[in-house]
């Protein structure tokens, strides 16, 4: 199977991006990574789609690959839908699909709604369209945590003390419920931590999954979700911080969607039910080609 990759030139710097897959198969898939400030590299094993059709992924500005600038006031939504239209006319592409996943599906939904021309489908993967929303989805999560973990978290965010070594252990114990289930974690995943940045993450998120403080804080797009009308497909995990509630609320107000719930997966069905995971979505982008 072919790989190709490269850099593009954007605002702030450069991107870099790999190709999986040749042009000869069906519409290729661009993957939108979480974060804001992760990169591409938890959804790496998503290549498996290049069987099937041409898989694009990248790293966004700040993280992973690509450059990372100094210049804070490059981390806003804006910028990143920016992003993602010069590398869709530097790999002159005139129809594909999105697979966004997490704050990548914040972005996938910001750029449709800017530039629908030759989206033909999205997959919306644990979404977060509603950060309102999202934030009141932790609230009651935080509520399901041991009392002594509720405590750490609550007086540490009061106290400002958010960096702390104890709020990161609680942090933690979040993620093993909501985020990732796999006991132990994968060693890859730790691997994958060299590629984050935090800094971009803090400024436009938070210090935390469910302390939303950063730029996205207000962003809210489901009084536009009536606009897709596209096929979208909606999925989350049982256990998802991406709650099966709220998902399955933002399908409802889509008018072309359709709705999955990965039953032993949180937040990374992609990898904790891989195979599953897999075979859901290229069923889906399959009956789009």
């Amino acid at each position: 199977m072919s790989i190709k990759e490269g850099f593009v030139e954007v605002t702030g710097g450069k991107i870099w991006y790999q190709i999986h897959g040749s042009s000869q198969q069906n519409t290729p898939v661009i993957i939108l990574h979480g974060g804001p400030g992760s990169s591409h590299y938890s959804l790496q094993g998503l290549r498996i789609l290049a069987e099937e059709r041409p898989v694009i992924f990248y790293d966004q500005l700040g993280c992973g690959k690509s450059d990372r600038p100094a210049d804070t006031s490059l981390w806003r939504l804006n910028r990143f839908v920016e992003e993602l239209g010069h590398l869709r006319n530097t790999l002159y592409l005139d129809e594909f699909h999105i697979l966004g996943h997490s704050w990548g599906t914040t972005l996938a939904a910001a750029y449709y709604l800017a530039h629908p021309k030759g989206v033909k489908s999205i997959v919306f993967s644990s979404p977060c369209l509603s950060a309102p929303l999202w934030a009141k989805d932790q609230e009651k999560n935080r509520k399901r945590l041991p009392p002594d973990v509720q405590q750490i978290l609550t007086a540490c965010e009061e106290n400002g003390t958010t960096d702390s070594a104890e709020y990161k252990e609680a942090t933690a114990v979040f993620n093993s419920y909501f985020v990732c289930r796999l006991d132990p974690n994968p060693v890859f995943l730790k691997n994958g931590a060299q590629y984050k940045n935090p800094d971009v993450y803090q400024i436009m998120w938070g210090p935390s999954e469910f302390h939303v403080t950063g730029n996205l804080r207000d962003f809210d797009c489901t009084s536009s979700l009536k606009d897709i009308l596209i096929p979208t497909l909606f999925t989350c995990g049982r256990y998802d911080e991406a709650t099966p509630v709220s998902t399955e609320y933002f399908s409802s107000l889509t008018p072309n969607a359709k709705f999955h719930v990965f039953e032993k997966s949180a937040h990374m069905a992609y990898l904790e039910e891989q195979e599953e995971y897999v075979r859901v979505i290229n069923d889906f982008l399959k009956n789009q080609d």
